[in-house]
């Protein structure tokens, strides 16, 4: 396999589509129950290292608006001259959040309960084999629409849960919202491994134990990794995680070394090591 090469047709190599459209509206319900029973000292917690619970309700809105129009409030600009497009993303969501630094809880609730709803009622009806926005964590631009769609439920799922540690509580175990979280991220293996040389065939499975895991299986193809090609009983590497682990790591709310240390690992290490490089997000 040749890992610099990128000439594929379509984009059957990203695994079987997911449909996270049913979800965005108890996504949402989940979301304001949370923010609604929040104390006021609850709303100057951190959430993130930069952000406090306030914050990252703000981002949220931030992002509800920006798929509603592609322009948050009609204020997220162009990028500068030099500027990637993980800064201007980084720059913009800053200055989202500090526009709305005085907002009061109540009117930050009020503003998710109208945006959110109404994506969650474009999403509905989503359209998921059209060409959408690219997933760069998964190299695809364009993306399929259902991928677009999925990375999305995620982050809102992955920010609700930011929230729910700030306060004390644990991750949300509401099963199918989780499934389908960990199914999408899981979509980044063959974008991870695109450096990681090994001959056509070769195989790494990863598994999420729990009650809402998964089994994902990585195939390296004549031109890319892939996660369409049958699983053989006899991966050369295998990598197994908990979920809490799994989802955690590929929004680097762990780093890959303690991911390696908490998985049990068979095989090839260093296919295991590529494996614990998966980042599901722009870091």
């Amino acid at each position: 396999m040749s890992p610099e090469s990128h000439s594929v047709s379509g984009t059957s190599w990203l695994g079987d589509p997911i449909d996270a459209r049913p979800l965005f509206s108890s996504e949402l319900a989940a979301l304001l129950e949370t923010l609604r029973g929040l104390r006021p000292s609850d709303w100057r917690k951190t959430a993130l290292p930069r952000w406090t619970v306030h914050d990252l309700a703000a981002h949220i809105l931030g992002d509800y608006c920006g798929r509603l129009s592609r322009t948050p409030g009609g204020y997220r600009g162009a990028i500068t001259p030099g500027e990637t497009l993980k800064a201007f993303i980084h720059r913009t969501n800053q200055e989202w959040v500090d526009l709305h630094a005085d907002d009061s809880p109540t009117s930050l609730v009020d503003a998710l309960e109208v945006a959110g709803t109404q994506l969650a009622d474009r999403f509905a009806t989503a359209d998921l084999e059209a060409p959408s926005l690219g997933v760069s964590w998964a190299g695809a631009d364009p993306a399929p629409g259902w991928l677009d769609t999925a990375r999305e439920f995620t982050e809102y799922w992955t920010h609700r849960q930011q929230i729910r540690h700030a306060i004390g509580r644990a991750t949300d175990p509401e099963p199918h919202a989780m499934a389908t979280v960990l199914d999408t991220f899981m979509r980044a293996l063959p974008h991870t491994l695109r450096h990681t040389a090994a001959p056509v065939g070769t195989q790494i499975e990863v598994i999420a134990e729990g009650p809402v895991g998964g089994r994902w299986t990585a195939t390296a193809t004549t031109n890319r990794w892939s996660l369409a090609e049958p699983p053989s009983d006899r991966p050369t590497a295998s990598v197994t995680l908990d979920t809490e682990t799994a989802w955690r790591l590929c929004t680097r709310g762990i780093d890959p070394t303690t991911a390696l240390a908490r998985a049990r690992l068979q095989g090839e290490r260093r296919l295991a090591d590529g494996v614990c490089q998966i980042v599901s997000i722009i870091h």
